[in-house]
């Protein structure tokens, strides 16, 4: 785990992240910590998820797990109301949770469909709407969205997750134009390939890393630390005058 930079506004605030169990999400939990943060995060997957809540408390951390299906938005909402009675008032909002199944454009079904973006998009907004009252009793916030740079270099085998993505962005613009005026940014981080280890375990082969070498300017593989300390960057006060955008973190592929 490589920590950086330490942002003074992040200490004492209460963040709430989204797919927070592992991967990028993870590493995102571990990075607000270190910035003692009071983390909240929602994670379908209990095992791994208590695992990281329980070693963060450990080292001192104020951190709260919920389990969460983030597909079903009552449980979503329930899920945010719980963090909140938790830790306090939710003032930074990481919409990280995705999940990047292949899928044939022939094997689609509506009922897929559907499932992909709620899974990839819906969620984002509703924890979004849910959050925003706190943040506006605040007087501002920040609410980071992960995005993904699959759409933009034109990936297939995924099209409801890639033309989900791609929404995120839009989705970005929207609200930073609707809650502005409160004072809550709403920015956009679009990772490039990320080696998480359900990028290693699945779909990293020497045929694939050789053409990533060969995009990306930087001649290097990315890890979910890449992404956490971007997103640190726009979560703080250090970025105070940041919303509206999406930066892409990706070596320099697009």
């Amino acid at each position: 785990m490589k920590f950086g930079a330490i942002y003074p506004s992040l200490e004492g605030r209460t963040v709430l992240v989204t797919g927070g169990g592992s991967g990028i999400g993870e590493s995102i939990v571990r990075h607000f910590a270190r910035q003692k943060s009071k983390v909240g995060f929602l994670d379908i997957a209990r095992e791994p998820s208590e695992k990281l809540a329980a070693e963060l408390a450990a080292e001192g951390a104020t951190v709260h797990f919920e389990p969460c299906d983030i597909r079903d938005i009552p449980a979503l909402k329930a899920a945010i109301a719980k963090v909140r009675a938790a830790l306090g008032p939710i003032t930074v909002l990481v919409n990280n949770a995705a999940h990047d199944q292949r899928h044939k454009l022939e094997d689609v079904t509506v009922e897929y469909w559907d499932e992909r973006y709620a899974v990839n998009l819906r969620h984002q907004f509703f924890a979004a709407q849910d959050v925003a009252e706190d943040m506006k009793q605040a007087g501002g916030g920040s609410i980071v969205n992960l995005g993904s740079t699959s759409w933009m270099v034109g990936q297939g085998g995924m099209p409801a997750y890639t033309s989900a993505k791609s929404a995120v962005q839009g989705l970005t613009r929207g609200l930073a134009r609707d809650l502005g005026i409160y004072d809550i940014r709403v920015t956009c981080v679009v990772p490039g390939w990320i080696m998480t280890q359900r990028q290693l375990d699945l779909w990293l082969t020497p045929e694939s890393e050789k053409e990533l070498m060969q995009r990306q300017c930087l001649k290097r593989k990315l890890y979910p630390d890449d992404i956490a300390r971007s997103v640190l960057f726009f979560a703080s006060d250090e970025a105070s005058g940041c919303t509206n955008q999406s930066y892409v973190v990706d070596g320099g592929w697009v």
